[in-house]
């Protein structure tokens, strides 16, 4: 399985919906998302990943783990895999 359609997997998984629902383009808040939904995700990618998300769940739109998307998100956790398994 991708890291995409797990990521998506997980996402839509919080958001209560179908992942077909859980699109690239999409926003955490158009999915419903709410901020312990957020948290809750961040969770469930470091297990699903066995990755360390560096995530401010004070402040979530700083640091470098973009959550602005759902593409954003995917892109961020290709990228701490792919550095994990250098």
């Amino acid at each position: 399985m991708s890291v995409k359609t797990k990521v998506m997997e997980i996402i839509a998984e919080q958001a209560v919906l179908d992942v077909k629902d859980v699109t690239p383009e999409k926003t955490l808040q158009e999915l419903g998302i709410d901020s312990l939904g957020l948290v809750e995700s961040i969770f469930a990618i470091e297990e699903a990943f066995d990755i360390q998300v560096p995530f401010n769940a004070n402040d979530p739109h700083a640091g470098e783990f973009d959550v602005s998307s759902v593409a954003s998100v995917v892109q961020a956790v290709e990228n701490l895999v792919a550095a994990q398994s250098q």
